[in-house]
């Protein structure tokens, strides 16, 4: 029972996810008159951001099977997620990141870079963005602008879109595997601070605890905190 509970609420959250970022940026784009001035315009700007980070969280919690239990519903939410956050391929990115969890911080980890941050993150980007991308976020750039205003295109889709790979990229991969990590994963973690721990990057910020149980669904990654805080 309490499986089953689990395995519907992680479908509720990943396609809740997938339902808020398209809801709001239709909002967004054809609701929202922009205000350069109004600051609450860079604080939807940062919402959309993170809905955008939560789009790639919702595939990568597929891709350990933590959004359902059948393998059907759980590849299909994971492909919809993956292509809605730039045109990524979930079929793709599953063998990467099993990649790096098998050979973590070494040279067949295809996220880890031995290098500063900007080095790392070009890596990081040429390893994960490929030229198709770039084409079809660019044409659907073009059919936007002709559909919605230009400034509400550029502030809530294509800006969030590559803020939320900085977002991804720093908390997720540069922050817990720079430098020499002293454990079995070669991975560091966050602080206990759920609020922050969320808000920086759904939880992912508790890397350790990540490697140490990667089937657990991103929103219980505290519990896991929690846990390995007490033993």
């Amino acid at each position: 029972m309490r499986l089953t509970q689990q395995n519907n609420k992680s479908i509720w959250i990943g396609t809740g996810i997938i339902s808020l970022w398209a809801v709001s940026l239709w909002m967004l784009l054809d609701v929202y008159s922009v205000n350069f001035a109004n600051p609450v315009t860079y604080l939807l700007m940062l919402v959309q951001m993170h809905l955008y980070t939560g789009l790639f969280i919702t595939a990568h919690d597929a891709m350990h099977g933590a959004v359902s239990t059948n393998k059907r519903v759980n590849n299909t939410i994971g492909k919809v997620a993956a292509g809605l956050f730039a045109y990524n391929s979930y079929n793709k990115l599953f063998p990467k990141h099993h990649m790096h969890h098998r050979h973590v911080a070494t040279k067949n980890d295809p996220d880890y870079h031995d290098g500063g941050f900007f080095s790392w993150y070009v890596k990081f980007a040429r390893e994960y963005v490929s030229i198709w991308q770039i084409v079809l976020m660019a044409l659907t750039y073009e059919v936007l602008i002709r559909i919605f205003p230009k400034p509400n295109v550029i502030l809530f889709y294509i800006v969030p879109s590559l803020l939320s790979t900085l977002q991804l990229f720093y908390f997720g991969t540069y922050l817990p595997h720079r430098g020499e990590q002293d454990n079995k994963y070669k991975s560091g973690t966050q602080k206990r601070n759920h609020l922050w721990a969320f808000l920086s990057c759904y939880f992912f910020g508790y890397h350790y605890e990540h490697h140490h149980m990667p089937g657990t669904p991103w929103w219980q990654l505290y519990k896991e905190k929690e846990k390995m805080a007490k033993s």
